[in-house]
């Protein structure tokens, strides 16, 4: 049946992981706790390699391994610049290491993972607080205001929302729901639903919203790392989805953005 087909849907994607590491003992557990199948890993050697990553793709985390020395202080440093990524510090936690877990703690680095811990333990305590977790989990049910009540309607937004903002067309989600994407299309917006592409673009504006509240990103930087194709892209989305210039996106909130996004949909030629 159609209800069974669409229902709640157990897939994860596998989380974006920036990582400093410069001793073996932290890429082995590194390694271990996100394998391929698990994390999308990409390794620095230094503090420059980490901001080029975060300033090209949507990160998750950043994990500093503390045997880095002056290039891990001088990334936890960066840490209050992009509170929606959360810095993890990797050490072994010895008396030595004291002074880099006060700065890395008065920095805004969230959490520390002691060399020794098990593998699902750390990948765990990584995965809880990654970005696409916390904006999957803020946005688990639909907003009412949405009117996203069809089993297949519900099944997409889940979809969408697990990507946190990064781009997807309509036969992708198609394809993941074995549907055709005429039958998508067509079934998505009915009732008073938005259209399937509306929907898609709202999510990336929130995603937006929260990234644009990073100290360390320009507007530039948020179109570039969700995929919009310049920062005049994001701007003209934003102002048709919700009547706001891109540059207030840092002033508004989820439930402001929501709110103007019902109000414009009654006068936007693309809500049909």
């Amino acid at each position: 049946m159609a209800a069974a087909r669409f229902g709640a849907d157990s897939l994860s994607s596998p989380i974006s992981v920036v990582a400093l590491l410069k001793r073996d003992r932290a890429r082995a557990l590194v390694r271990a706790a996100f394998p391929r199948r698990r994390a999308h890993l990409l390794a620095a050697k230094t503090a420059a390699d980490v901001d080029a990553l975060l300033l090209r793709e949507l990160v998750d985390v950043v994990l500093v391994d503390a045997g880095a020395g002056d290039e891990a202080n001088r990334l936890i440093a960066r840490a209050e610049e992009f509170p929606s990524f959360p810095f993890v510090l990797i050490t072994t936690l010895l008396p030595a290491d004291a002074p880099m877990v006060a700065r890395a703690a008065a920095a805004g680095v969230v959490d520390v993972l002691v060399e020794g811990v098990d593998d699902s333990v750390a990948r765990e305590l990584v995965l809880r607080r990654a970005f696409s977790t916390r904006f999957e989990r803020a946005l688990a049910t639909p907003p009412p205001m949405l009117h996203l009540d069809t089993p297949l309607q519900i099944a997409v937004w889940h979809r969408v929302v697990r990507r946190a903002g990064r781009p997807v067309r309509t036969d992708q989600l198609a394809q993941e729901l074995s549907v055709s994407r005429e039958h998508l299309s067509r079934t998505f917006a009915v009732g008073q639903a938005p259209t399937l592409k509306r929907v898609i673009d709202l999510v990336r504006i929130l995603a937006a919203a929260e990234l644009a509240k990073n100290a360390g990103f320009d507007l530039r930087d948020v179109a570039n790392v969700l995929g919009f194709a310049s920062s005049s892209h994001l701007s003209s989305t934003t102002q048709r989805l919700v009547g706001a210039r891109a540059s207030s996106l840092s002033r508004l909130r989820a439930v402001d953005l929501l709110e103007r996004f019902s109000q414009a949909a009654f006068g936007d030629p693309d809500a049909s």
